[in-house]
């Protein structure tokens, strides 16, 4: 039996544990989670640990100024299951007051990363030399795979405050999410934890270039370079998916949770302004418009939105046990369809939607006026961690939905 199989059979086996029987306790306060990735290196993220007047635990993920609440947790004498929220992954492992030793496991993907948790370091990189000689604060124009056929271009954005970092990669499809780290010398170390990704980047710094890699948990890395270009711009997400010449709009069927089937020639979208969501409930960018999505339709009922989800649970029960899951943690209001199960790969999703040029992104978010014409197709989304982007992104939408609605 795989670990990862092993593990949630006892996480399911523990749930009804009282937690307040337990003997061994956790320290309250800041801990640093250290995850082994590739080539020796460290993958650092910070987790704050609370403990309630009834004795329950919670946790806080934090990357920069994102805060991610934890209340799933499940602690059976010296075990512990952490579950983060919404994704599938989960830190399994054991633990004294001050130490935690386990692995971070995706199951859905064969994925399992050995951690360790130190109660009491609050500094999320080690310092070799206790100083920065460069800054990176400002623009750069990024090549991820440089000169290889998976070369894809990249925007970093930066602000140094002595020697910590923040700031993100931004894609084509999407961004790296909260970064945060140092400069350590001339040495960028930067991370992102969030319970679907773990991210590193490490780069060494000139005043005009970085060179560096990039790994994502420990199944991959990649090299990249970049320049200061404070004028430099990504193509135009709204730009990149089209509808195909011989298509004149947007069509599919697929069935939802309870197995109704639902498109868009159903009566609930006819006369309709209609938004579709190509995403994933492994997906965080696909979360971070959810989320936008969910606000925004408390403010305006007259737009419906409907989710296709594309997913790497390996059958369609999982997969629609994560959708559920998503839609209950974020007080989703729309229905979401699964799509495609068992692989997350685009030319696969393409072919459920022919009428489309490409599938670069989830998400990918289409725009359909009252009679059923694709207006626009945007792709990737522009998290809250893209800062003025974000805020791009949610005024330029609300003007076109606002016409739309009103045509």
């Amino acid at each position: 039996m795989r670990l990862g199989i092993a593990v949630l059979a006892i996480f399911m086996l523990l749930v009804s544990c009282n937690e307040k029987e337990q003997n061994t306790k956790l320290a309250e306060g800041l801990w640093r989670v250290d995850l082994n990735v590739m080539d020796n290196q460290v993958l650092p993220f910070n987790l704050k640990v609370n403990k309630n007047a009834d004795g329950l635990y919670s946790m806080q993920i934090i990357n920069a100024e994102e805060v991610i609440d934890v209340n799933e947790i499940v602690i059976h004498g010296d075990s512990i299951i952490i579950q983060t929220p919404v994704f599938e992954g989960y830190l399994a492992g054991t633990f004294s007051e001050k130490e935690i030793t386990g692995q971070f496991i995706k199951e859905s993907l064969d994925r399992i990363v050995p951690f360790k948790a130190t109660f009491g370091v609050e500094e999320r990189f080690d310092s070799e030399n206790n100083n920065a000689s460069k800054d990176v604060s400002g623009i750069w124009e990024t090549y991820f795979s440089p000169d290889l056929e998976e070369e894809y271009i990249g925007k970093g954005i930066f602000l140094q405050d002595g020697n910590r970092v923040t700031g993100t990669f931004r894609t084509t499809t999407g961004d790296y999410r909260y970064l945060d780290g140092i400069m350590d010398g001339d040495s960028l170390k930067l991370s992102s934890f969030d319970g679907a990704h773990a991210f590193l980047f490490t780069a060494k710094v000139t005043d005009s270039s970085l060179t560096g890699v990039f790994y994502s948990g420990n199944h991959f890395k990649e090299p990249f370079v970049a320049t200061r270009n404070d004028g430099y711009e990504l193509p135009d997400p709204d730009s990149l998916t089209f509808i195909n010449e011989g298509y004149d709009k947007l069509a599919f069927s697929f069935p939802d949770s309870k197995g109704k089937i639902i498109s868009l020639s159903d009566e609930d979208y006819q006369n309709k302004v209609v938004i579709v969501q190509l995403m994933g409930t492994w997906c965080p960018n696909c979360l971070d418009e959810s989320k936008f999505l969910v606000d925004y339709l408390k403010e305006n009922d007259n737009l419906k939105v409907i989710g296709l989800a594309f997913e790497s649970a390996k059958t369609e029960e999982k997969a629609f046990i994560g959708i559920e899951r998503l839609k209950e943690r974020i007080g989703l209001p729309y229905p979401i369809v699964l799509a495609q199960f068992g692989s997350v790969d685009k030319v696969e999703a393409q072919q459920k939607l022919p009428m489309l040029s490409n599938i670069l992104s989830f998400p990918t978010t289409i725009f359909i006026d009252k009679k059923g014409v694709v207006r626009k197709i945007h792709t990737g989304f522009n998290g809250p961690a893209t800062g003025d982007k974000f805020v791009e992104f949610k005024k330029d939408f609300d003007v076109l939905v606002t016409q739309l609605i009103n045509e």
